[in-house]
């Protein structure tokens, strides 16, 4: 339980950041020399960022300096989704936020905004998210979960959504089973206490669940699920509209520092624990997902159709049209 403890504790400290509106600056404000950012509609931002390693390259970016270069200075807060600092977005204040595709997905079609990802961040690899039982658990298999509770960390969203598509192969109906939301910190002592026969764990939790002698019964980033888009940094329509050079240059270091993180894995473990407060032993464990330059848009209309057909969403979504056009 010692990385368990380890981990709550570390989220409970990006919580209270949250709370207090922390974050960190970016190197500086000023345009590097030589660099060509004048006429930039916007030169100060504020970023909404998960403690989640996909939030990675925008700490990257701003160690390495590349919002400097761009004549950017970047400030972070601490967010655990978009639906929360809802507000924020839509009056400006809150310029980027990392996002699900599946929170993007659901605000769009609630019609409290028209959101765009701006920049892809992460897709799923193996062993990243997965369904794990507690040491000793009769359940075996995906099967074996007709009849039972299922913790997830959010309702009809992503775990529930990837679970569902692989009881579904094993035969079953999504309402076979039950599920209730809990929060990953707390999920492990859920499952050893027994309120739960089962859970959907993400990294860092999974491993931390694995330690503790959960096991796994489902790698819902695998299979049937393979390749899933995870997150990636949303903007408004109507951000981008207004900031269309901001936007450019926004990109551009973030674009830079994505580069970083999908063909480096030492600079994603050497910066989640500068924003995480996961160790960094911890993060050095972690399975990752892959951090490529674009999303498949063809896996993304895959997970858009699965939440439509679950009716997690009301209307059907054209996947093409959920990325932004930019300039640079």
């Amino acid at each position: 339980m010692k990385l368990a403890r380890i981990l709550a504790a570390g989220m409970a400290i990006a919580l209270s950041l949250s709370a207090c509106g922390g974050g960190g600056d970016s190197d500086g404000g000023a345009a590097a020399p030589g660099s060509t950012t004048g006429g930039l509609e916007k030169t100060q931002l504020l970023v909404g960022v998960v403690p989640v390693p996909s939030s990675a390259p925008l700490f990257i970016a701003e160690k390495r300096g590349f919002f400097k270069e761009e004549g950017l200075t970047v400030k972070t807060e601490i967010i655990q989704a978009p639906q929360a600092v809802m507000p924020k977005i839509l009056n400006g204040s809150m310029d980027a936020f990392l996002t699900s595709y599946v929170s993007l997905m659901a605000i769009n079609d609630s019609g409290a905004a028209t959101l765009k990802l701006f920049q892809h961040s992460q897709e799923a690899a193996p062993g990243v998210a997965g369904v794990v039982v507690a040491k000793g658990s009769p359940v075996k298999s995906a099967a074996d979960l007709k009849g039972k509770t299922i913790a997830v960390n959010v309702l009809k969203a992503l775990g529930q959504t990837l679970t569902n598509a692989h009881l579904q192969e094993a035969g079953l109906k999504p309402d076979d089973a039950k599920y209730v939301p809990v929060q990953f910190a707390d999920q492990i002592s859920a499952l050893s206490s027994g309120k739960v026969d089962a859970a959907w764990l993400v990294e860092p939790f999974l491993t931390a669940a694995k330690k503790d002698g959960a096991t796994q019964i489902i790698d819902t980033t695998d299979g049937v699920t393979a390749g899933v888009p995870i997150d990636g940094w949303g903007v408004t329509e109507d951000w981008l509209a207004k900031n269309p050079k901001t936007a450019a240059a926004f990109h551009r270091a973030l674009a830079k520092a994505q580069q970083i993180a999908g063909e480096d894995r030492k600079a994603i473990d050497e910066i989640v624990p500068t924003y995480t407060q996961i160790p960094a032993d911890a993060a050095a464990a972690m399975t990752l997902g892959t951090f490529s330059m674009k999303a498949d848009t063809a896996a993304v209309q895959k997970l858009a159709d699965l939440l439509h057909g679950y009716g997690y969403l009301k209307s059907t979504v054209d996947a093409a049209q959920l990325f932004a056009s930019l300039d640079g």
